[in-house]
Order: structure tokens, then sequence, then C-alpha cells
């Protein structure tokens, strides 16, 4: 009898190609796969269960199928996805509490994999070069996705602790990218022209998106306990890979970013909130030691691999490259306007 897999989150990219991926696994009988909504794409011999894990509902679907494996998806990185922040945090956190209620009342249940992020340590000047996993953030994420994602952490880790029979891997990703996938971070780069802060070149890690799915269908396979940062090898900055997209950039002063999507409608797209203005300006680096040793894990694209192969799906065609200046010309005049404002 194989394993009976349930996987949150597959209306989206990430979540619908690994339910696919695995179900093609032989030592696996059966995955379903649960969202709110529909998956927009054929999801093949995945069971698809339409529910909300903030719903106690989710815990008979858990004992209705016999699972005895949960691969949590199901966190969002951006209001956007989610309707607004308000819809976003409770889904991320109040559904990610409903999920490990069942699980821990489920005594069939045997693994649990989560897919969390780096974004957990913060962004700030005082950063270490590298984080390892038992490092703390210098300064703790106040608000979006990063608050959640520590939120979401601690739940995961007192679930741990009150089922110790259950084998918890929890998998701490860099941004990821690629030419599939849609990210905050992604449609930040596909701006005409991109935005950067003013006197800051922020260190930048990426996890291909096919490493991604590789690194999770690992965990469920070896079922290796603990948390463990994920990225491919080397660091790329900011002004690197703004190069090699070969899109212009303008610089912005700090205080100024979050307000370019009010005022620069082609700006509105990308996410630029706080959270996001101070990874842009500092970065992040963490440190795979324990993904090699202890998961035995090998990304196979390097971070610069992994970007320009994202680069090479959206350098900028001749219609958008007439219109780059043009729009340089807008957010250069907003800029500008917004330092004479003192801003």
């Amino acid at each position: 009898m194989g394993r009976v897999v349930l996987v949150t989150g597959v209306c989206r990219e990430l979540g619908g190609r690994f339910a696919r991926r695995i179900a093609a696994d032989p030592d696996v009988d059966r995955v379903v796969g649960v969202d709110v909504v529909p998956p927009r794409g054929d999801l093949g011999d995945v069971r698809f269960v339409r529910a909300d894990i903030r719903n106690p509902v989710i815990a008979k679907v858990i004992a209705a199928e016999d699972v005895d494996t949960v691969v949590h998806l199901g966190v969002i990185a951006t209001p956007r996805g989610a309707g607004g922040r308000t819809s976003m945090k409770e889904i991320n956190v109040i559904g990610t509490m409903q999920l490990l209620a069942a699980c821990q009342k489920a005594a069939g249940v045997q693994q649990l994999v989560i897919k969390s992020s780096s974004s957990v340590y913060g962004s700030s000047p005082k950063d270490p070069a590298m984080f390892s996993e038992e490092m703390p953030p210098r300064r703790m994420p106040r608000s979006g996705f990063a608050k959640d994602s520590v939120e979401v952490e601690g739940y995961v880790r007192g679930f741990a602790r009150r089922r110790p029979d259950v084998a918890v891997t929890m998998l701490r990703c860099a941004n990821l990218i690629g030419p599939q996938i849609e990210t905050s971070l992604t449609r930040y780069f596909r701006l005409p022209v991109v935005p950067t802060v003013l006197g800051f070149d922020a260190r930048l890690q990426f996890c291909h998106e096919n490493d991604a799915l590789a690194v999770l269908q690992h965990a469920l396979r070896t079922g290796v306990p603990g948390t463990f940062n994920v990225c491919g090898d080397g660091v790329l900055m900011l002004s690197q890979a703004v190069r090699r997209l070969g899109r212009p950039h303008v610089s912005v002063p700090a205080g100024a970013m979050s307000m370019l999507g009010s005022l620069v409608p082609q700006a509105r797209q990308a996410d630029l909130s706080s959270e996001q203005t101070a990874f842009l300006t500092h970065g992040r680096g963490i440190d795979t030691t324990a993904m090699r040793e202890l998961l035995g894990f090998e990304p196979q694209a390097t971070t610069a691999e992994a970007f320009e192969e994202f680069a090479r799906s959206e350098r900028p065609g001749p219609l958008h490259a007439a219109r780059i200046g043009e729009l340089e010309q807008q957010l250069t005049s907003v800029v500008r306007a917004l330092s004479r404002a003192g801003r």
C-alpha cells in the first residue's frame, strides 16, 4: 500500500505542479489536492477536493481520505493573490492553525512538509553575511508575508512538540524564480523600468522553480526532520540582475518606493511594500550547509543560473523597448517631485 499525500494550495502554480509530480511517484498511492478554488490547469491523477483550510472541515478531509502525509504549500506571499491583506493573513495563519489542529487529531498522519521562506530572517543593515537555521533575525519582520511566515513557523514548531511521532520538515526557500512561476519579485523584475533603492545594492539568492519542486519531493521521500535553508549556490547583486535583464533602472529614495505604485500605473503590479523595499535595500544571504549535509539535497541551478533562465524569458522585445524611454522619464519625474517635497 502506497502513501496518501494531501497537498494544500494546488490552485497556484507551484502547488499544482508539485501535486502532479508526486502523483507519478511509484511510492505514492494517491494524491489529494486541496484549495478553496479549483485549479486552472489539469491536475491529472490528483483528486481535487474543494475545501478551505481555515475551516475545521479540513479534519474531515484528512480522516476520510486516510491521509498519512501532508505537504503545506498554501501560504500566500502577496495580498494580490488572496483578495487583500486581511484575507491573506487569515489564509496563512488561521489556515495553518486549522490544518495543524487537524493533523494533530489524525493518528494516521506520519509526515508533515512545510514550504516556508527565508523571509523569516528579515532584511536589515545589521544582518550577517549568511543566516544559518539557528540564527534569529536581527530585526523581526513586522508586516506582510514575512510576519505571517514567522507565525506559521511558530505554530509548526508547537505541533512538532505535541506530535513527536510525526516527521516534520520545514523548508526555508529563498525567492523562487524561473520562466513559469509568478511571485512578487518576478513581477518587480518584469517592470519595463526597474526602480532600485538609491545608494544600495541588495544581495540576492534564488531557488529555481524546478529545484523547489525537487526539494519538496526529496523531503517527502526521505522524511528527514528539521528546518533547512534552500537556495542555489552563489549571490547575485541587484544591479547585476537588472543588467542581465537588459532593462533600465531608476534610483529611488527608500521612503518613496512604496508611493510609486499609486503614482506610476505601471508600478502597481509590483509589490513595493515596506517589507519588499527593505529586501531590495539590504537583500539577504542564507547558508545551505544543512541542506546538503543533513537533508542530502543538491540544487541543480545556481543563483546566477536560475536568474539567467528567468532573464532569457523576460528580455524586452522591440515594442516593449519603444515605450521604455517614456516610462523612464515618467519615473524620473516622479522621483524628482518626491525629492523636492522632502520625501
